[in-house]
């Protein structure tokens, strides 16, 4: 199956301040239907580059069985990882980078190779707040979700 997943994070001081992030999952079954999923939440204290990981995670856990994806996202951060291959280097260089010096977030580049181990995905840059539909809709799910009321903790801070 081929799906679509579009994402965004947000975050509200940017890093000590609430985020969320914005995630929209569509695909068409084998009638032509199309389906779509929309994910979100919000963080009490985070940063945008957590929000912009969290949003492909949820995402790509969310199917349920191996696909073909194509993960849109206006975060070099984390398209850029993946097609410059940055974060083969901070594998290969035990989760270092530069002068040893540590690569932030690696507990959530764990938990997304792990949710992209089933499928075969592609990460396609696209411009942020550039009249992109999906992309749009996922900055309002984000900013939503981290001025909403029911913010978590991101443990990890």
């Amino acid at each position: 199956m081929k799906v679509d997943i579009y994402t965004d994070g947000a975050a509200r001081g940017n890093p000590d301040g609430p985020g969320g992030y914005g995630c929209v999952l569509r695909y068409v079954d084998t009638k032509g239907g199309v389906h779509e999923r929309e994910f979100s939440q919000g963080y009490k204290k985070t940063t945008n580059n957590r929000m912009e990981l969290m949003a492909v995670i949820i995402g790509l856990e969310a199917l349920k069985k191996p696909c073909d994806v194509d993960v849109y996202s206006d975060s070099k951060y984390v398209v850029d990882s993946f097609n410059k291959h940055w974060i083969d280097n901070w594998i290969s260089k035990g989760w270092t980078r530069g002068k040893n010096e540590k690569v932030k977030n690696v507990e959530l580049w764990k938990r997304l190779l792990k949710a992209m181990k089933p499928h075969n995905v592609r990460f396609c840059w696209v411009k942020g707040h550039a009249g992109n539909h999906f992309n749009e809709r996922c900055d309002k799910l984000a900013t939503a979700a981290a001025d909403g009321a029911d913010l978590i903790e991101d443990n990890i801070m």
